[in-house]
């Protein structure tokens, strides 16, 4: 049997390998030189995906962390600052990952270029903030964006609007990767164009591909040789992810045998985030446990708040000439997600992605720290962009910090319905954005306007059933109040 198995699995790389030299011969000039390279990476991972059989952590080997390897942020923080932490900042990149588009949020284009606050987008926040550190502490930390094909030309085209302010900003581009026939686990692309047939035949295999993108762009080698030595990754969404000094602090002042290659920020766990990642100890390594790894029968066991009490923000700081050494050693080994698809023509496909964070068990000395929940404010749809546009926050030098008049830290829970899903349709229902410092819960279902000057606190749910419409007046204050059935207000 096992030896049936093999030869099936010889037979399928057989054929991927010849399936993906016709592709690359339809490629023209220097594309087809970067072609050739994302497809070495896709090779290695099919060969991974075929060679994987059943699931890939035996339950009874999970134990947790060991106390030490995942710290309080207090205990970071009670070492104080250096005088010459701009030595440190200079040390320092920042890296976004900036391959998704908007369209979840019913908008066009990538994802970073979407209003959040003031008409400020994800990506102007960033600019500013690395721009306020390196004014004020005269330092050069620049900032890298890691595109995919999806956001790379727009992404571009609104760069140049930077060009006067104080960040060095670089982009590569993450793979291009081709989706697989469910059935015959071979690629439905017939050519290498992207556009007409091929437009939905191609994606960009998750973050965890920046190790091999970054190292082929000549980036990373780049950086290294302009004394760079750690890059903070994050999600570009993630409001909260703004360079955290004491943390590098932490990283740069390790004693050179102990130096820590990779921290990863967790926070703890509230019923809202019981799909997050984790960290366990697996085979004396911390490593990230995400929920597709978990067997069916473990799911609510993962779930529990009590046994796995943080998750993974995806805020990483991670050692520039580790990533090169794992690279060049061949040595970066993350788990495989496979990811099931449908295609407009209804043909059912899967793609093969790794997550960054899935790498922490490849560095030497790898570690957590438990972060304020702060550090995690992630814009995934309105009802968190409600939350980010609102007095809840206050804006200074592109970070978002909770205001001082709110009396408790943590958010409220926002649940906006499907009438709100769309950036465009969400705008056009709030004359102004409600005082929100004493919320604690909203939900609003149906269609429901706001007027200006609103005020909720406490726990509010507005319902409008099914062609009813309620249009909550300008200065109204609603605290612990339901609001159903139908209320109308005209312009006379």
């Amino acid at each position: 049997m096992a030896q049936f198995q093999e030869v099936m699995r010889q037979q399928l790389e057989s054929s991927m390998h010849a399936e993906l030299e016709k592709l690359l011969g339809t490629a023209k000039g220097a594309k087809a030189e970067v072609s050739k390279k994302d497809f070495e990476g896709f090779r290695k991972l099919f060969h991974r995906f075929l060679q994987v059989k059943g699931p890939s952590v035996e339950w009874p080997k999970i134990n947790r962390p060991p106390e030490e390897s995942i710290q309080p942020y207090d205990k970071i923080k009670a070492k104080g600052l250096p005088d010459n932490i701009a030595d440190s900042l200079n040390k320092l990149v920042v890296v976004k990952l900036n391959g998704g588009l908007g369209t979840s949020m019913g908008c066009k284009g990538p994802k970073s270029l979407i209003s959040v606050r003031n008409e400020n987008t994800f990506l102007d926040l960033t600019v500013q903030q690395i721009e306020h550190l390196n004014k004020t502490y005269n330092a050069d930390v620049p900032l890298v964006l890691m595109n995919s094909f999806n956001t790379d030309e727009d992404t571009k085209k609104i760069l140049q609007k930077y060009t006067h302010h104080r960040v060095k900003i670089h982009t590569f581009n993450q793979s291009r990767y081709p989706r697989i026939n469910k059935e015959s686990l071979l690629p439905v692309a017939k050519d290498m164009a992207m556009t007409g047939e091929n437009a939905d035949v191609w994606y960009p295999p998750g973050h965890g591909d920046i190790y091999a993108s970054f190292f082929n762009s000549g980036l990373l080698e780049q950086l290294i040789a302009e004394g760079k030595e750690y890059i903070f990754v994050s999600n570009i969404d993630n409001l909260g992810a703004t360079v955290d000094l004491y943390i590098l602090n932490h990283l740069v002042s390790q004693p050179n045998g102990k130096r820590c290659e990779f921290i990863m920020e967790v926070t703890d766990k509230t019923r809202a985030d019981v799909k997050g990642g984790t960290l366990i100890q697996y085979d004396g390594k911390l490593r990230l446990l995400e929920i597709a790894q978990v067997p069916k029968a473990h799911v609510d066991e993962f779930k529990s708040v009590s046994k796995f009490k943080i998750f993974n923000t995806n805020n990483l700081w991670i050692s520039l000439s580790a990533i090169k050494r794992l690279q060049e050693q061949n040595a970066m080994d993350m788990e495989i997600i496979v990811n099931p698809k449908t295609l407009d023509g209804g043909l059912n496909v899967i793609q093969l992605e790794t997550a960054v964070g899935a790498a922490i068990k490849c560095f030497d000395n790898a570690m957590g720290i438990n972060v304020p929940r702060s550090r995690f404010l992630p814009v995934k749809t309105t009802s968190d962009l409600l939350l980010v546009m609102s007095n809840l926050y206050s804006l200074e030098a592109g970070s978002l910090t909770m205001s001082e008049k709110r009396e408790f830290p943590t958010t409220p829970h926002v649940k906006l319905g499907s009438s709100f899903t769309k950036v465009q349709e969400y705008l056009t229902r709030f004359e102004s954005i409600p005082d929100m410092l004493e919320l604690d819960h909203l939900t609003v279902s149906g269609d429901v306007t706001f007027g200006k000057h609103v005020s909720l606190k406490g726990t509010v749910i507005i319902i409008a059933n099914h062609g009813d419409r309620i249009d909550i007046p300008a200065g109204s204050l609603l605290e612990n109040k339901i609001v159903s059935g139908n209320l109308r207000i005209l312009d006379h």
